[in-house]
């Protein structure tokens, strides 16, 4: 500690190749200021991935239910110890950080890096005063997990080791540059497992919002839609343990079935989304239009629990299923041809993601223009219209403009950070990747 009592916090340098990076004064503090702006030249400068990993005090109270849980003998467990164990060896900083046993582990992967694992990863924010919930016991009132600290940036690993699958060992890079730990493994699976977890929060947010306008609409084939989705869960479930474990995903684990359930629902949510689209273009552009007429094409768009609600969430939760499929997907993708995991991963999770980010691009465009549309004021013989008249106008009018607030179409890229909590048995729990 230092005498204002700044925390100490290791950073790691996380290569996932043998790569050349400029050169890093390992033991000289830093602000959290200047290591943001290493990462930005890491991530131009590197010929590879890099990414930073950084060992906080774990907070007294921590909500595990908010993230994934992996044994002290998953794959990624056991990477991060052996990153530890190693760095402690010749670090004393990383000794003293690390001797309790239990750390939040904080990976920051640069924005360029993060842009090719969806648009539905980089920009969803979680909304100011808890919504959601899931990273509140991770950092306090500001968003940082330590209000004071100084960064230390840890040298080389002590040994050398193999680059390849996820079984592979982290071991130090070549020399000519900056000594890094390569460790492709736990990045990836660190990204994995985030990415995952980031997906299922999004699926509890979409399945509670849904349940609520379902009990308002009280419509049977909604409800079924929505226990179609949710019933793909437990095989999702079974299929990330298997994978994270380096198994192979069977037949048995009813995994097909599921992402058949998902393309059905995607494929309803696609002819919505059509249909909508088309409604939009066909209002003349700059003139008020007709409530009625409105809800024509959007039933239920003036009220919160109306059936256009529904079926947005409906659509959310089945891209929010599928994301966490094509993570599992490039997972196995990236274990079958171990030599190069972390290109493997990044290149199948992109191409399969592609589709996901169109259609909630289509949606949030969709959602734009309903917020900025101007509404008609009743039409009739009367000269003077009822007090419920207006009323009911003016509401519809402040609810569809706020059907626009916080949707981003086409988000710039940011870091993306991944919290993993580790406890003194060696287990970890991987929480929601979310925006640096």
């Amino acid at each position: 500690m230092t005498e204002d009592r700044r925390a100490t916090v290791p950073v790691w340098t996380l290569a996932t190749a043998d790569v050349r990076v400029p050169g890093l004064a390992a033991g000289e503090s830093m602000t959290a200021e200047r290591l943001a702006e290493l990462r930005g030249v890491l991530a131009v400068l590197a010929d590879e991935p890099i990414v930073t990993l950084e060992a906080h005090p774990l907070p007294e109270k921590t909500d595990r239910g908010g993230g994934i849980p992996l044994d002290v003998v998953s794959p990624l467990a056991q990477h991060l110890s052996q990153v530890i164990t190693q760095s402690a060896r010749s670090s004393l900083t990383v000794a003293r950080a690390t001797a309790s046993g239990e750390c939040l582990y904080r990976m920051v992967v640069p924005a360029k890096v993060a842009a090719r694992f969806g648009q539905g990863l980089v920009r969803s924010m979680v909304p100011k005063g808890g919504a959601g919930g899931s990273y509140s016991p991770l950092v306090d009132s500001t968003g940082r997990i330590v209000a004071h600290a100084q960064y230390v940036p840890v040298g080389g690993a002590a040994a050398a080791g193999t680059i390849g699958g996820a079984g592979a060992a982290a071991g130090a890079a070549v020399a000519g540059g900056t000594a890094l730990t390569v460790a492709a493994p736990l990045v990836l699976m660190a990204v994995a497992v985030g990415a995952s977890a980031h997906a299922d929060h999004k699926r509890r947010q979409a399945i509670e919002h849904i349940t609520d306008l379902l009990e308002q609409l009280q419509a049977d084939k909604l409800d079924d839609e929505l226990s179609a989705l949710d019933a793909c869960r437990s095989a999702i479930d079974k299929a990330t343990a298997v994978l994270l474990d380096q198994g192979r995903v069977g037949a048995s684990l009813g995994l097909d079935s599921a992402v058949h359930a998902i393309n059905t629902a995607l494929s309803k949510a696609d002819r919505r989304l059509a249909r909508w689209q088309s409604a939009i273009d066909a209002l003349t552009e700059g003139e008020p239009v007709d409530l009625g007429t409105l809800t024509k094409s959007f039933p239920g768009v003036d009220d919160p629990g109306g059936t256009f609600r529904t079926h947005l969430e409906l659509a959310g939760l089945a891209i929010a299923l599928m994301r966490r499929v094509v993570v599992l997907q490039a997972v196995e993708h990236a274990q079958s041809e171990p030599g190069n995991p972390f290109e493997n991963f990044t290149r199948a999770l992109h191409r399969d993601q592609q589709q996901l980010d169109e259609r909630e691009s289509g949606i949030a465009g969709v959602l734009v223009r309903l917020s900025a549309l101007e509404l008609a004021r009743p039409t009739g013989l009367r000269p003077v219209f009822t007090t419920g008249e207006v009323d009911r106008l003016m509401s519809a009018a402040h609810r569809i403009r706020k059907l626009g607030d916080g949707v981003t179409v086409n988000g710039r890229p940011t870091d993306v950070a991944i919290d993993i909590a580790r406890y003194k048995d060696g287990s970890v729990v991987v929480f929601p990747a979310r925006p640096a």
